[in-house]
């Protein structure tokens, strides 16, 4: 039995896209090998069994806490566990799981190895890679983004990290270039590979609570459903999103604009798609800022609009996603659930990672980049995707054949790894 442990996808998040990675990592994983044993690292306490993962219940599953905390005594805090490792972990729970494992798998979150979200998330990110390598274990970086990096140090530490994992994977064309940029001389094609995100991989599951309401809503009586998610984390503080991450557009007013102008010029209804989950009032809760949108429109399109419950199964998400004849995400694994169904779809870029993934299903163009696009601009740009579905569908057909073919090799080629 191959004993993983597993960092970068806790399911505890609320962040539907990081639960994406987690579960289709597993399930991919376990459908090749079935009698792995699994442990996720996730934010909560202790050690147990871990459930709900879709099409996995007969596996071996564990979920372990590991968190980058203040108080320097608590279990399962890396930082504790950085000294413990140096002097034999004092049968810390932590500590045994690395040390008995046969391999360390890091997805980073998909996103995540980059100092781009501050220098207490790039400690944590890069903390429990160096772990792994204290310990000697390989180290698999699986299909993810690499950087940007503000900082020359950061940089540095990134590149010391991936020249000596095992094996280390980006996630599109683009990330393999700064894949290999860090590597310089120690690039080897046969440890350092182009692959796909690991999400195309998850399958669509309707969720067991669906109202008559939503179930009404989904009924197409001719007129098609535009799907949209939006980003909490840039429309609940607009102004602190447009310094950190450079935006030239205003999103608050791409989002109105857009939502006005499919209610004048289509019949189509609208389901506004939460994919962060996180209590109300949290700085990134996408149901919030869905709730503000619909407010502030103040009655129009009340009766084409609907807010999705906020089910925590990405699964679940990406069937009603699925149920849209086109889409337009913020938050890139909410993309992806729309890309790897067919589902024509639209991106609001605020970083280089989403233009990849969409390249890779030859889908470059439905990229709106608020980073250089005015408003009025986003607004079109968004628009032409909109009047170009059907020849977005008809593409598929030659990418996504081919893109999930890739999901099951590279998969085949880590556990050949291990």
């Amino acid at each position: 039995m191959t004993k993983f442990s597993f960092f970068g996808a806790a399911t505890d998040t609320g962040n539907l896209g990081v639960s994406a990675l987690c579960y289709a990592t597993i399930k991919n994983i376990i459908k090749q090998q079935p009698k792995a044993e699994f442990t996720v690292f996730d934010y909560g306490k202790g050690r147990s069994k871990m459930v709900g993962v879709p099409g996995c219940t007969d596996a071996t599953l564990y979920r372990q806490g590991a968190v980058y905390a203040r108080n320097p005594f608590r279990l399962e805090n890396i930082r504790l566990w950085t000294f413990l490792s140096k002097i034999g972990g004092l049968g810390n729970e932590g500590v045994l799981t690395l040390k008995e494992s046969d391999a360390v798998l890091d997805i980073s979150g998909g996103d995540s190895f980059t100092d781009l979200y501050g220098q207490r998330c790039f400690r944590s990110i890069t903390l429990m890679k160096l772990l792994a390598l204290q310990f000697k274990k390989p180290l698999i970086l699986l299909p993810q983004t690499y950087g940007p990096f503000q900082s020359e140090s950061n940089k540095k530490i990134a590149s010391e990290i991936v020249k000596k994992a095992k094996y280390a994977w980006a996630r599109d064309s683009r990330s393999y270039a700064v894949l290999k940029n860090l590597l310089g001389d120690s690039y080897d094609p046969h440890r350092h590979r182009c692959g796909v995100d690991v999400a195309f991989g998850l399958p669509g599951i309707k969720p067991v609570l669906v109202t008559q309401t939503l179930q009404d809503f989904f009924k197409k009586n001719g007129s098609e459903i535009i799907g949209i998610n939006i980003s909490g984390l840039i429309y609940n503080n607009p102004a602190k999103a447009k310094e950190q991450f450079g935006l030239k557009a205003d999103y608050n007013k791409v989002l109105f604009d857009l939502l006005r102008r499919f209610l004048k010029e289509t019949d189509c209804k609208i389901a506004l798609i939460p994919h962060v989950v996180t209590p109300k009032g949290h700085y990134e809760s996408d149901l919030d800022a869905c709730a503000d949108v619909v407010a502030r429109l103040g009655g129009q399109g009340v009766d084409r609009i609907n807010i999705i419950p906020a089910y925590e199964n990405p699964c679940e998400v990406k069937w009603v996603i699925q149920q849209c004849d086109w889409f337009c995400g913020t938050r890139m694994h909410a993309t992806i659930a729309a890309l790897s169904s067919a589902i024509p779809a639209s991106a609001i870029s605020y970083s280089p990672k989403t233009l990849g993934v969409f390249e890779t299903c030859g889908q470059g163009e439905h990229v709106a980049d608020p980073q250089k696009l005015g408003a009025g601009e986003m607004v079109e740009w968004l628009w032409h995707s909109w009047r170009n579905r059907k020849r977005a569908k008809i593409n598929y057909e030659d990418y996504l054949p081919i893109v999930k073919k890739m999901v099951d090799e590279q998969i085949r080629l880590i556990l050949k790894a291990t």
